[in-house]
């Protein structure tokens, strides 16, 4: 970004601090569902998210650079807005909430890159590209390995609402082959 003053670096580093604030966000499910006291933060569900995204788009011949971008900002309005569970905001509610936060999330970044950025989130909040699909399904699964892991190996007690909702999300065989796997559903 050569050229740039100063000043017009500062919208750029509102926006790292702004993301940052995921990393302190936790995710509530865990919380009001399970009572755990120190679960996993959003920034932590995504970069996994992102990881699994990249590797089943990348064997699937989807566009993953976009797919990254996509699983990377799928969550980044709950940096102002905070995480949700179901039931808790009306789906219309969720949506504009976290739309008119993510256009203020995104006010300071450049113009470049601004527009893609939007178009990408938005693809992924409408869910009707391929990509979009496989990043909602892996999001999804990520929970479902999340509440794995916290049983150790096993599905700990409590998650049964967490694999509900996966179960119910994800329509993609692979997919479902590690889902299983984590729910020990054959």
């Amino acid at each position: 970004m050569p050229g740039r003053t100063r000043e017009s670096r500062w919208p750029l580093l509102e926006f790292f601090m702004t993301a940052g604030r995921l990393k302190g966000e936790r995710r509530k499910g865990w919380v009001v569902k399970l009572g755990m006291a120190d679960p996993e933060s959003v920034a932590d569900h995504s970069y996994r998210t992102a990881l699994m995204a990249m590797l089943y788009s990348d064997l699937r011949g989807l566009d993953t650079p976009k797919v990254l971008k996509m699983a990377l900002m799928h969550d980044l309005p709950e940096a102002l807005v905070g995480d949700t569970i179901p039931g808790e905001r009306t789906r219309s509610q969720k949506h504009d909430l976290e739309s008119a936060a993510m256009k203020k999330i995104l006010a300071g970044v450049p113009t470049e890159v601004r527009g893609e950025y939007w178009r990408i989130w938005f693809e992924f909040s409408q869910g009707r590209t391929r990509e979009a699909k496989l990043v909602r399904q892996v999001d999804k699964l990520e929970m479902a390995v999340q509440a794995f892991e916290y049983g150790k190996g096993r599905t700990p007690s409590g998650t049964d609402e967490f694999m509900e909702t996966a179960r119910a999300n994800i329509r993609d065989d692979d997919l479902l082959d590690l889902l299983r796997l984590v729910t020990g559903a054959q």
